[in-house]
C-alpha cells in the first residue's frame, strides 16, 4: 500500500555504515564472517529500522525526562491530512534548531466519544494506520492517552500546567489556529500562549492550510471538512484535502451471493469502524495481502433487490478467489453514478457492465 507520504527515513550515517562493513573492521577479517555477509546484511537492515521506529506509550506516567525540551503538538490527527503534516513539519524544523525531539499527543477514542456520544465524528483513520501515518512524519514518540473524564475535565490551567509543563517540559508547542483544549475546549489558541509562555515555551500557532478543489471552491483544510466531502461522493476533493486516496479497511464476510449469481462476484466489508462515503458507486483500488486490483465498489442497500439495509461491496476486476475472512481494503478514486433501482435483473447486469468499463479506466495504481 502507498500512500502521497512516504515514511521518512532516518537512516544511519554513511560513514557509519561503511565502518561496520568494511574489511577493516576487526569483524571481518575473521574469514568466517565474510561468508556471513548476508546475515551483516540484515543485520544493518535491522539497524535502520530501529533508528525510525516510532516509540509510542499509552500512558502519561511513562512519560520520562526523554520528552523534555520536546517540539510538542496536540490533536487527534484523525485523516492525517494536509494540516496535520504542516503541524509536523514545523515542530520538526524547531525541534532540529533547538536540538528536541518531535512529541505527538493524542487521545483514543475521539474524546466526543465520551463527552457526547450522539455527536462522535465517524473516524477517518484507524489507530494503527494513525500511527504509520505519524511516523512517516518524522516522529520521535506518540503518547496515545485513553480518553477519559478524568482528563477531559481537567480546566484550560490544569491541562496546561498538569499535563503539557509537568509530563513534557516542551521547548515549543505547535498548533492550528482552530485549537481547543480543557473542559469543553474552554481554551483557545491566544489561552495556551498565555498559559504556557511563562514556563518558558515559545507556543506556535500557525495559519490555515488552504487549498483550491474543484471549480475554484477555496477551502481550509480540516477533518470535518473531509468528512462532509466523503458524505458528498466528493472524492477527488477529499483526497486532496488528504494527500492520498481515501480508503476503508475490514473483514470480507459472506453476503447473499446475489452477485455472484448475476456473473458480478463481490467482496463484502463488515463491522467497518470508519466512515463510509456516500451512497453510490465508485471506481477504486482494492488491496489484498499487499497486491493491488482494479475494483467497482457499492455502496448502498441494492435498491433492484429491495435491499433494506446498507453495505459495502467492492467486485474486484479479473479476480475469481475465495477470500472470506481475509482482510481487505478499498480505495475510494472516483465517484460513478448515485445508486439506482432498475426493473429488471438484466437492465442492472447492463448497468454492472458499464460500471466495470468505467472502472477499468479510471482506477488506477496507487
Amino acid at each position: 500500500m502507498s500512500t502521497a507520504t512516504q515514511p521518512h527515513k532516518q537512516r544511519l550515517q554513511t560513514s557509519s555504515l561503511r565502518a561496520i562493513l568494511s574489511p577493516q573492521s576487526f569483524a571481518l577479517r575473521n574469514p568466517q564472517v565474510f561468508r556471513e555477509v548476508d546475515t551483516i546484511k540484515q543485520a544493518v537492515a535491522w539497524l535502520e529500522s530501529e533508528t525510525t521506529r516510532l516509540l509510542v506509550v499509552h500512558s502519561l506516567d511513562e512519560v520520562d525526562d526523554a520528552f523534555s525540551g520536546c517540539a510538542l503538538t496536540i490533536g487527534n490527527f484523525d485523516g492525517f491530512h494536509h494540516a496535520h503534516r504542516k503541524l509536523l513539519s514545523t515542530a520538526t524544523d524547531l525541534a532540529k534548531q533547538s536540538g528536541g525531539k518531535v512529541v505527538v499527543l493524542t487521545f483514543e477514542p475521539h474524546p466526543l466519544t465520551i463527552i457526547r456520544p450522539d455527536s462522535a465524528p465517524k473516524r477517518l483513520t484507524l489507530p494503527e494506520s494513525k500511527l504509520d501515518f505519524i511516523k512517516s512524519a518524522g516522529v520521535w514518540a506518540t503518547v496515545v492517552v485513553k480518553s477519559e473524564k478524568s482528563i477531559l475535565g481537567l480546566t484550560p490551567d490544569q491541562f496546561v500546567q498538569d499535563v503539557i509543563i509537568d509530563r513534557f517540559h516542551p521547548k515549543h508547542i505547535i498548533e492550528g489556529p482552530s485549537f481547543g483544549f480543557g473542559k469543553n475546549r474552554a481554551g483557545t489558541p491566544e489561552t495556551l500562549r498565555d498559559l504556557a509562555t511563562p514556563h518558558g515555551c515559545e507556543v506556535h500557532i500557525l495559519d490555515p492550510v488552504q487549498m483550491t478543489l474543484g471549480e475554484a471552491e477555496k477551502v481550509m483544510v480540516s477533518s470535518s471538512l473531509i468528512r462532509n466531502l466523503l458524505n458528498q461522493g466528493r472524492m477527488r476533493d477529499a483526497a486532496t484535502c488528504l494527500g492520498r486516496v481515501y480508503s476503508i479497511e475490514a473483514e470480507v464476510v459472506r453476503g447473499d451471493g446475489r452477485g455472484r449469481k448475476i456473473g458480478f462476484p463481490t467482496a463484502n466489508l463488515a463491522d467497518i469502524d470508519q466512515l463510509v462515503p456516500a451512497e453510490g458507486v465508485y471506481a477504486g483500488r482494492a488491496v489484498l495481502s499487499g497486491k493491488q486490483h482494479p475494483c467497482a465498489i457499492s455502496v448502498g442497500t441494492s435498491p433492484t433487490f429491495d435491499g433494506k439495509s446498507s453495505r459495502v461491496e467492492a467486485h474486484l476486476l479479473d479476480f475469481d478467489q475465495d477470500i472470506y475472512g481475509k482482510h481487505l481494503e478499498i480505495y475510494f478514486q472516483s465517484f460513478l453514478r448515485p445508486q439506482q433501482r432498475y426493473g429488471s435483473p438484466e437492465a442492472l447486469i447492463d448497468q454492472l457492465q458499464r460500471d466495470i468499463q468505467a472502472a477499468r479506466k479510471l482506477s488506477t495504481p496507487l
